[in-house]
C-alpha cells in the first residue's frame, strides 16, 4: 500500500471527523485511505465495516474527537473495537485534536476529570497506543496506560510565519495567559523576537478578563498572539484587543486548533475589523467548514508532520528528531 519494503503492512484509516486530513497523510506516505464504510443507522448508532483484510498490519486510525465531541468520539471508540476484533497486529489511535482535554483536573467538588476517563475508553476499545497533537495539558500523556507519542505544531507554524519576513527586532510573541507561556516561549525560540505575557482573569468558562502586560513593549511592533487552541475565542481576542490598545503596528494570531465555537467567527470578525487583525494561522488539526473561513484566515496543513511521525512510529524509529530544535538564524 505505502510503497516498497516494509511499508506493505501500513494502513491509515480515517474516520468521518477530518477525512482530508487523513487523505493528505495517506498521499504524503505514498498511498491511499483504507477502504471502511462508516454510516448511521435511522436510529442514530453508528454502524462500522472494514472492506479489506487488516490482519497482521500495523493501523492507523486518525480520527481527531472534534464538533461534534460525543459523537466523534463513540465513533472512534466503534472504529477501536471493529479494528481490534480484526487482529491487526497494532492499532495507534491518531489523534489531530483531543476533546474534553480541558477537564484534566478536579478544580472544584464533585466534578469529573474527563480527559482521563477518555483515555480509559480509548484503551479499553482497543488503542495499543496514541500519536496526538498539541494535548491542551501535556499531563494527559499520563492518563493513558499505553505509549503515547505528542506532536506540537509549532514549527510548521513558525515557518509560515517567518516566510512573512517579519524583521525580528520588530516582532513580539505574546502568550495570551499564564498558562500558555510555555507555548509561547517554544514559538518564539522559533521564529525570534521578543515575548509578552498577557495577565488573564477568567470571569466565567466563556468570559475572560484581560489584565496587565508583561514583558516586552508593543507599541510599533508586529505582535503575533500564539496559543494551542481557539475554541469560543474570549482569551485570544482579548489578548489582540490588549495588543491593539498597547499600539502594536500589526497583529498576527497564531494556534494549532482551530475549534471555533460559539460565537468565536463573530468575535474574530469584530476584532480584525476594530484592532487591524492581519491574518489568523491555524492548522488543520479539525476541519473549519466555509462558512467559518474568514477572508484573513490562513490554515497551514499539519499533514506533513503526522505523515513523519507515522512512518516513524511504523518503523520502530524515535520521533524525536521531529523536534530537534534550531535556532531561528539557522532556520531562515
Amino acid at each position: 500500500m505505502f510503497g516498497n519494503g516494509n511499508n506493505h503492512k501500513l494502513k491509515i484509516f480515517s474516520g468521518r471527523a477530518n477525512r482530508p486530513l487523513a487523505e493528505k497523510i495517506a498521499v504524503d506516505l505514498g498511498g491511499a485511505l483504507g477502504r471502511i464504510d462508516i454510516r448511521d443507522f435511522p436510529d442514530g448508532e453508528t454502524s462500522v465495516r472494514i472492506d479489506e483484510d487488516v490482519r497482521g498490519r500495523d493501523v492507523f486510525i486518525v480520527q481527531p474527537v472534534c464538533t461534534p465531541v460525543n459523537q466523534h468520539l463513540m465513533e472512534l471508540l466503534i472504529l477501536l473495537d471493529a479494528f481490534k476484533r480484526a487482529s491487526p497486529a497494532r492499532i495507534t489511535a491518531v489523534l489531530p485534536y483531543y476533546g474534553y482535554a480541558r477537564q484534566d483536573r478536579k478544580d472544584k467538588g464533585r466534578v469529573p476529570i474527563s480527559a482521563k476517563l477518555v483515555a480509559n475508553l480509548i484503551t479499553k476499545a482497543g488503542a495499543d497506543r496514541v500519536l496526538a497533537l498539541d494535548l491542551h495539558a501535556a499531563q494527559i500523556q499520563g492518563f493513558f496506560d499505553i505509549p503515547v507519542d505528542h506532536l506540537y505544531a509549532v514549527k510548521e507554524l513558525a515557518k509560515h510565519m517567518r516566510s512573512l519576513n517579519i524583521p525580528p527586532e520588530e516582532l513580539v510573541v505574546l502568550s495570551p495567559d499564564e498558562g500558555s507561556i510555555k507555548k509561547a516561549l517554544d514559538f518564539q525560540k522559533n521564529v525570534g523576537g521578543d515575548i509578552a505575557i498577557i495577565n488573564k482573569q477568567r470571569t466565567s468558562a466563556t468570559e475572560v478578563k484581560q489584565g496587565h502586560l508583561i514583558g516586552a513593549p508593543l507599541d510599533g511592533k508586529t505582535v503575533v498572539v500564539y496559543d494551542d487552541l481557539i475554541s469560543t475565542a474570549g482569551t485570544i481576542v482579548g489578548a489582540v484587543r490588549v495588543a491593539h490598545a498597547h499600539g502594536a503596528k500589526n497583529i498576527y494570531i497564531g494556534a494549532t486548533h482551530g475549534v471555533l465555537c460559539g460565537k468565536a467567527i463573530e468575535k474574530l470578525k469584530e476584532v480584525s475589523r476594530d484592532c487591524n487583525l492581519t491574518q489568523i494561522a491555524v492548522t488543520d488539526s479539525v476541519p473549519i467548514p466555509a462558512e467559518k473561513m474568514l477572508p484573513n484566515m490562513k490554515v497551514i496543513s499539519v499533514a506533513g508532520l503526522f505523515a513523519k511521525a507515522i512512518q516513524r512510529i511504523h518503523g520502530n524509529e524515535s520521533i524525536s528528531a521531529l523536534f530537534t530544535d534550531e535556532s531561528p538564524a539557522e532556520k531562515r
